[in-house]
């Protein structure tokens, strides 16, 4: 098997960073409904104050999660960048362009400006 061009690693660093930039929204959203969870639970005498730790500790996690957004948001736009370049290179070479490989990236790129709106 052939090694993978730079241009077919740089888009799949690309879509590797939107999916996991969607794992983090989503991981977000299931973060909320844990603490919504915790807030409208009653206390009960055997809660220890355990409660109060675990709601804690959510919020800290949701904290961090929300800290990782934007770091996330500028890694998507560098890949881009690369990718653009990357594919203008490709262009270049004419008729020893590798149509499918421009293609896959021109598709990633689409994907992830999409995927940078919706962060915004």
């Amino acid at each position: 098997m052939a090694p993978q061009t730079p241009l077919a690693i740089a888009t799949s660093a690309l879509q590797r960073l939107v999916k996991e930039e969607a794992s983090y929204h989503r991981e977000l959203e299931q973060q909320q409904e844990r603490i919504k969870r915790l807030e409208a639970e009653q206390p009960t005498d055997d809660d220890d104050g355990n409660k109060e730790y675990i709601l804690r500790q959510e919020r800290q996690a949701l904290e961090e999660t929300r800290k990782v957004l934007p770091n996330m948001k500028q890694k998507i736009s560098e890949a881009i960048a690369k990718l653009d370049h990357l594919l203008v290179e490709e262009g270049q070479k004419g008729m020893g362009s590798n149509v499918s490989e421009i293609n896959a990236g021109k598709d990633a790129i689409s994907h992830a400006k999409t995927a940078v709106r919706e962060i915004s």
